[in-house]
């Protein structure tokens, strides 16, 4: 007889069968297997994701008193179900689009053949224009014939799935009852973000773009950018060999231990079948956690492995005790915020002076490129979640939605975007949202760290174990800006990080 569902029978399951879905997102991610297997993981626990599951949930949610831990954690709870439900439905469409990323071949007009996984490095990679603009044709048009409409499908169904399970009218009113974050207010800054730093945007792109590529912005493209950010003119202070060792130092220096005692494991190899895009893996919290990382050369790969480390520690260093939901679950923009704390680090000339090869006379020139992409990204991130509004509110035909998404991301990043990438560049469940929040909140915690620590706090061995103690632990408990209240009593902003970009842009 099957026993019935409870809360923590299903926190129990949910687990187990989140480990098994994460180590197969690991190992096709990782390159270690060619495709994602997801289907018989959810056959062997229909009871985690169903109707019984899903309505257990919904009625602790529904009688837990307001504000109470109680409800936090079934709000959790909910969320989780209603994500895991719609991708139970998903899996053979997802590991359709992993199996076609790990085996598709971009064909070149020279009869040469590129794994579509590659393609991102090598237009990062190419000097000569001529062959990165070939290159990204021949990829966007495989995309368009291929990957896009596998994608355009998946979130028509996503869509239709989501308003069947009625927890509010439509995605996007659904998505905010359940993860707490008030997207529209959160696009309203993004607007007034563009606004704001349109001028100072206008004057750096112009420059930048005439004096790297000896081009107008008008002809500039999203391969363009990519090659801009990929910056190899500094290559020579970020030597790959020593990018594991300068991490392990700072972290022994601040008082964090790097492995989190064993449980943080490093995959930074090239292999095929890898990735291109790093990620954290963590197939089991805190005790096995992976940080896996394709190399791309450069100050491309110290910013990647500061970011996934940020990731990793995190997971690694959560509180075992703590409830399923406090681990796995939660709002991402708090783990996104430690990643980026650390990433950000690449920006601070003394960080950069005493842990990677940089000298004094080229910190400014490098400073005023990381001013550069901290501006692209933020700006490429605001369009992103504005034209993701667009795409899960339902008012356009999906055939209007790709002259919408070149419109979006060309007038905010000055870089002229395919139409190709319309439903692949999309991150799920507003993941820009997530990240945009990141930065707020990444911002905040950099300045608890000066006030406590002093500028130099990241060789401070006591902020390690108030990092590890006083956000690591608490896993994802906390919505972002419940988070940058507790640790410093300020609300999330886009207000200092224009301040910082134009700061950095000024060095150089």
């Amino acid at each position: 007889m099957t026993p019935p569902i409870t809360l923590d029978r299903l926190r129990a399951d949910g687990e187990a069968m989140s480990v098994a879905l994460s180590r197969e997102f690991y190992e096709s991610g990782a390159g270690l297997k060619s495709d994602a297997v997801l289907q018989p993981i959810y056959a062997k626990y229909p009871h985690v994701l169903g109707d019984d599951a899903l309505a257990l949930v919904r009625e602790a949610f529904a009688r837990a008193p307001e504000g109470s831990e109680a409800q936090r954690g079934a709000r959790l709870l909910l969320d989780w179900q209603v994500d895991g439900l719609v991708s139970r439905e998903l899996a053979a469409m997802d590991e359709r689009e992993i199996a076609w990323e790990s085996q598709a071949m971009v064909a070149l007009p020279d009869g040469s053949r590129v794994p579509y996984q590659q393609t991102a490095i090598d237009i990062a990679n190419a000097a000569d224009r001529r062959q990165r603009l070939l290159l990204d044709r021949a990829r966007a048009a495989l995309v368009a014939k291929e990957l896009a409409p596998m994608r355009r499908e998946r979130f028509e169904r996503e869509l239709a799935l989501t308003d069947r399970l009625g927890i509010a009218r439509g995605y996007i009113e659904t998505f905010v009852a359940l993860s707490g974050v008030d997207l529209r207010a959160l696009a309203a800054q993004c607007e007034r973000f563009l606004s704001d730093t349109q001028a100072m945007w206008d004057d750096t792109l112009k420059e930048i773009v005439r004096r790297k590529l000896g081009i107008s912005v008008a002809e500039a493209t999203r391969a363009d950018a990519l090659a801009l950010m990929r910056a190899p003119e500094f290559d020579a202070h970020f030597p790959g060999a020593a990018l594991e060792d300068a991490a392990r130092r700072n972290m022994r220096e601040m008082g964090i231990d790097a492995a989190a005692g064993g449980h943080v494991r490093f995959d930074t190899g090239e292999r095929a079948g890898k990735r291109s895009r790093a990620f954290c893996a963590p197939v089991r919290i805190p005790e096995e956690v992976y940080l896996v990382m394709r190399p791309h050369g450069g100050q491309t790969d110290y910013t990647t492995f500061m970011h996934e480390l940020g990731h990793a520690l995190h997971f690694g260093n959560m509180r075992a005790e703590y409830p399923f939901e406090y681990r796995w679950l939660g709002d991402n923009s708090v783990t996104e915020s430690y990643a980026m704390l650390f990433d950000h680090l690449m920006q601070n000339a003394g960080w950069l002076l005493r842990y990677t090869e940089m000298d004094k006379r080229t910190l400014p020139a490098f400073q005023r490129q990381a001013g550069f992409e901290e501006l692209q990204f933020l700006r490429r991130y605001c369009a992103k979640l504005l034209y993701e509004l667009e795409l899960h509110g339902g008012t356009h035909a999906w055939s209007a939605l790709p002259d919408l998404y070149v419109r979006t991301l060309s007038d905010a990043t000055g870089f002229r975007y395919d139409a190709a990438d319309a439903f692949v560049d999309v991150d799920p469940r507003f993941y820009a949202a997530r990240y945009l929040r990141a930065w707020q909140l990444q911002a905040v915690i950099a300045d608890a760290l000066v006030e406590k620590f002093d500028e130099d706090w990241y060789r401070n061995p006591r902020a390690g174990p108030w990092i590890v103690e006083q956000l690591y632990a608490e896993g994802q408990r906390e919505l972002a800006h419940e988070l940058a209240e507790r640790v410093a009593g300020q609300p999330l902003s886009f207000d200092p990080l224009a301040r910082a970009a134009g700061s950095l842009l000024a060095a150089g």
